[in-house]
């Protein structure tokens, strides 16, 4: 996209890897970052003469820092009308869409990085299915051989310290911990803000905000109902899922694989892992993200829903070894009642035999690639 548009925005959570990615894929290009604190007051005071020297073939790390730099590089992408000019990285992405929405419209195209997929990990490293949800995608825990449990306290101290309560100003830090170990441990369920509060002691308003910033932060994200009503009577909540199952182990104390066999929400954590490895392929295709969840409030649901138009994608996620035959009743129940549309359907489990059975295609964990 460097060859049709002026400027090209990568996002993603802090060390997903969006600098190594950069160097790599523009080789040629100058480096700046904007954590360092000269460079920093540099184009903090002085943003015509930074741009100056740094116009084009640049890329500007955590572009955030300095938010005042967006007008001018308008101005300058504007005169020039070069195309690859400028790349911009940042992990807090509501800091850069809101000034690439009040400066760059039209300018930039947006590229989403999340930590390592199942696929890029298979590249190198032969991995379990409890190693790789236990470890997450994290780059360095892999490069560096650090162990999760060595790994994920660091960052969530960098990131909670760093991000919350310098750039947020979030003084209840104790409170806010508490809210994301809360929702780690309803990963898969519906997102209930009053129940939160409740159990915390904080208003309804109060995890909202807080929920939208680890959403921005690319912690977590909510999955949407599917917008389509079959029969009326659909829920219309969304559910929360994480990035990153390592993380999610972490917060939940969970740190052996063993552990994880046993553990009570053992399910909605394979549940998020399979979902998210699917919202991370569709992103590196360059792709927007068309998943959703379907739900009646008699029971019916099916976990995940891909749109395509006239064709609808429905997924049942089993951590179960052994298919079952009631792994089948909720994808035959909601074909019926989709008449509009051409319906694929689809199971992936954990166990380790790919088949086709009852015009359902049964994928295991690691054959998620057949999904398009």
């Amino acid at each position: 996209m460097s060859t049709k548009y002026p400027i090209v925005a990568i996002t993603g959570p802090r060390q997903a890897g969006k600098t190594t990615l950069c160097k790599l894929v523009f080789p040629t290009y100058r480096y700046v970052s904007l954590e360092t604190p000269d460079i920093l007051e540099f184009a903090q005071k002085d943003p015509r003469g930074f741009l100056a020297q740094y116009d084009k073939n640049v890329i500007f790390d955590e572009i955030q820092n300095v938010p005042q730099l967006f007008s001018y590089i308008q101005t300058i992408v504007d005169e020039s009308g070069l195309t690859g000019q400028f790349i911009l990285t940042g992990s807090q992405n509501f800091l850069m869409l809101e000034k690439i929405t009040q400066s760059l419209a039209g300018r930039v195209y947006i590229y989403h990085l999340l930590p390592f997929s199942q696929e890029e990990i298979k590249t190198k490293y032969e991995i379990s299915l409890n190693e790789t949800i236990l470890k997450g995608g994290y780059p360095r825990i892999y490069d560096k051989n650090i162990s999760p449990e060595d790994y994920f306290p660091s960052y969530l101290q960098t990131y909670i310290e760093r991000d919350m309560r310098s750039i947020f100003n979030i003084k209840d830090l104790p409170n806010f911990i508490s809210f994301i170990k809360i929702c780690a441990a309803r990963v898969g369920q519906l997102f209930n803000a009053s129940s939160i509060a409740n159990e915390l002691g904080v208003d309804h308003k109060t995890i909202q905000s807080w929920l939208y910033l680890l959403e921005t932060s690319f912690i977590l994200y909510r999955l949407q109902p599917w917008h389509v009503n079959f029969n009326k009577r659909i829920v219309k909540t969304p559910k929360i899922y994480f990035y990153d199952t390592g993380l999610v182990c972490h917060l939940l104390g969970i740190t052996k694989e063993s552990d994880l066999d046993i553990h009570f929400i053992k399910g909605a954590i394979f549940e998020n892992y399979i979902i998210t490895e699917l919202v991370k392929q569709t992103w590196n295709k360059g792709k927007s993200s068309r998943h959703y969840f379907w739900r009646d409030n008699t029971g019916n649901e099916i976990d995940l829903l891909i749109d395509k138009g006239i064709e609808l994608e429905f997924i049942e996620i089993k951590s179960a070894q052994t298919i079952k035959q009631d792994f089948f009743k909720n994808l035959t129940k909601v074909e019926k009642l989709a008449t509009n549309y051409k319906v694929k359907k689809n199971i992936i489990f954990g166990g380790d035999e790919s088949r086709t059975q009852f015009e359902t295609k049964i994928l295991t964990w690691e054959n998620l690639g057949e999904i398009e």
